[in-house]
């Protein structure tokens, strides 16, 4: 039986320990707990899981063959690092964290495993092997949103007016275009997506190669991500372009996930991709 520990307890872990539970149903898996911020605060299905407040993780991380981080990219960045540190292995969530780069370092040193998920976009098997054969020159991810959906505390009352205000006969316009870094300030809750991309096509590297020698690598492919948000008035869904091209060819993916059923601002797809990350995690074990 393998011993899973959760960090965050909100949707997409609800999501994940529904799926789970042909596995736990047979005694494969057992979830030790999920820690969350506030242990008190109601929760459709609580029940199932017994919750725990985040000061008592490292009560907990020498019980656990595996912890699955799906808090945020907060709490990522707060508790990524001593999960490593402990030896743990972990299936981060929050892929928004590797643009800090000392919680990024912290996770990157060992001596634990981390495991970063593909979440809510695919094709990494195809673009990590072009990537690694130097064979991608340019890479981009365009997300089309709904433009209220868009709206941000920092914005002016003209810029927000201006996403509030568009009616179906608008055309979509570019919000934000840049890089995953300087995104993640500006838009935190839809740079995951491109930060995956970045932690995929990063360069090849020996496996034991010192994690301030990744860290750097995988900044450097930050740097050659690109990043376009568009306001869109007509989206239903949120939509991921990706485009990468170079001596290895031209590729372009296009995705569209359906929400999860219980909360429709987040992919389903999100915990499935989770979900098959725990699969082969406890398979290796």
């Amino acid at each position: 039986m393998a011993d899973i520990l959760l960090i965050g307890y909100g949707t997409i872990g609800q999501d994940l320990v529904s799926l789970l539970e042909p596995e736990i149903a047979r005694g494969e898996i057992r979830i030790l707990a999920a820690a969350v911020r506030d242990p008190q605060k109601p929760r459709p299905t609580a029940s199932a899981v017994p919750l725990i407040h985040t000061d008592k993780l490292a009560n907990y991380l020498p019980q656990a063959d595996l912890v699955v981080e799906c808090a945020g990219v907060p709490a990522a960045i707060s508790h990524g690092s001593e999960v490593i540190s402990a030896g743990r292995e972990m299936i981060l969530t929050s892929v928004g964290a590797l643009a800090h780069r000392d919680a990024r370092l912290g996770m990157l040193s060992g001596p634990g495993k981390l495991t970063v998920t593909n979440g809510a976009i695919g094709g990494f098997d195809l673009l990590g092997a072009a990537a690694q054969a130097g064979g991608i020159a340019e890479i981009s991810i365009q997300t089309s949103k709904l433009a209220a959906s868009l709206v941000r505390p920092w914005m002016t009352q003209a810029e927000r007016a201006r996403l509030q205000d568009l009616t179906p006969t608008d055309e979509a316009f570019v919000l934000f275009d840049g890089n995953p870094t300087d995104a993640i300030e500006k838009f935190p809750a839809n740079v995951n997506v491109a930060v995956a991309l970045a932690w995929a096509t990063r360069e090849l590297l020996p496996a034991d190669a010192p994690g301030a020698e990744q860290s750097q690598a995988f900044e450097r492919a930050l740097a050659q991500v690109r990043v376009r948000i568009l306001a869109d008035p007509n989206a239903r869904l949120s939509l991921h372009v990706i485009r990468a091209s170079g001596p290895a060819g031209t590729y372009e993916f296009s995705l569209e996930n359906a929400p999860s059923p219980s909360n429709p601002r987040t992919s389903g797809l999100t915990a499935m991709s989770v979900a098959r990350d725990v699969r082969e995690s406890i398979l290796r074990c």
